[in-house]
């Protein structure tokens, strides 16, 4: 992690650097057109699909280790042979396929609450799981001691300018997409991902909103900038496990987070879940939890942005097969 924060300018540059060492590793995930919401909602609504991606945006931690390290991307064999990384939700195959692929074993921390079949997932992508506490910010805690006493690198999902600079490639992508988009709709956790994004946009189309959107029952981001620091707060189960949890101390994020997101939105379990059977009945496509977080606050916040374009990010398909069953069983 770097010693000072940067200016948005400074990541949206870093976000460049990001997007021509980690293209050959991801997809251009496509726009979609949604067409049936937007008809009920008068705003020209967009899926950026997240879903598909295989290896993954987070191919850039890997990436990041060159830069915290001085080594060359010419020089894979001075990599450390080991990392420990900490996840707010278990990462899946997409982070672990990134260890493998470097040749870099992977550690990783996840909340003992978190869904078994992610866990497996992720044991079966060959990283070693370590489960610790309820909540993010108690893993992340005891992953930097784990780290620190066993000499290995450490990693953020969020809290590391080289990981949310590969998760504002996206931001790039829906740019050369839709030029003249209105607002983009993000779910927050750490605020990574709103982070890395809103810091591209910005830079490029600062007429562009952007919304940050979180669960009622897991909102630190949400409050901490409301209160003008990061503070501690207790979250509850959530259909979005993607962004439950605490924002670590002096997260890199939190003043981007402050600067940079125009509105923030609040959004009920039932919304969510609603969310995610629209995109399963309407486009036939599976998202996790979190994306259904960012299209329930367009519909949420319809009337800000009629006859807008907007983006809803959806950020990704981890979902278990019991909470998908349980979202078709209610709204079929």
């Amino acid at each position: 992690m770097m010693s000072r924060n940067l200016s948005a300018n400074e990541v949206a540059t870093l976000v460049e650097e990001a997007e021509s060492r980690i293209r050959p590793y991801i997809l251009a995930t496509p726009l979609l057109p949604a067409t049936a919401i937007s008809r009920e909602l008068g705003v020209h609504v967009y899926l950026k699909l997240e879903n598909p991606q295989y290896s993954g945006r987070l191919f850039s931690i890997i990436f990041s280790l060159f830069f915290s390290f001085l080594v060359p991307p010419s020089s894979p064999a001075l990599l450390p042979s080991s990392l420990l990384y900490i996840s707010d939700s278990p990462p899946t195959l997409p982070q672990a396929s990134a260890f493998k692929t470097m040749g870099v074993r992977g550690r990783v921390v996840v909340p003992v609450t978190a869904d078994p079949e992610k866990k497996q997932k992720l044991k079966d992508a060959g990283a070693d799981l370590l489960e610790h506490g309820r909540d993010a910010a108690v893993g992340e805690s005891h992953a930097r001691t784990l780290a620190e006493s066993d000499a290995i690198p450490f990693l953020s999902p969020y809290n590391d300018y080289h990981v949310l600079a590969g998760q504002g490639t996206i931001g790039m992508e829906i740019l050369q997409d839709l030029a003249d988009v209105g607002a983009i709709f993000v779910s927050v956790g750490g605020g990574g991902l709103v982070s890395g994004i809103a810091a591209y946009v910005k830079a490029k189309r600062p007429q562009c909103q952007i919304v940050g959107c979180s669960p009622r029952r897991s909102k630190v981001m949400h409050e901490s900038v409301k209160a003008g620091h990061i503070i501690e707060e207790e979250s509850e189960d959530t259909l979005s496990d993607g962004t439950a949890g605490g924002v670590e101390r002096e997260s890199v994020t939190f003043p981007l987070c402050r600067d940079l997101v125009d509105r923030w939105v609040l959004v009920e379990e039932e919304e969510i879940a609603q969310a995610v059977y629209y995109c399963l009945k309407q486009h036939k496509k599976v998202v996790e939890g979190a994306a259904g977080v960012a299209l329930a606050a367009v519909k949420k916040t319809a009337d800000f942005y009629t006859g807008q374009k907007v983006v809803a990010v959806m950020c990704g398909a981890n979902i278990s097969m019991a909470n998908l069953k349980t979202i078709i069983n209610t709204y079929a």
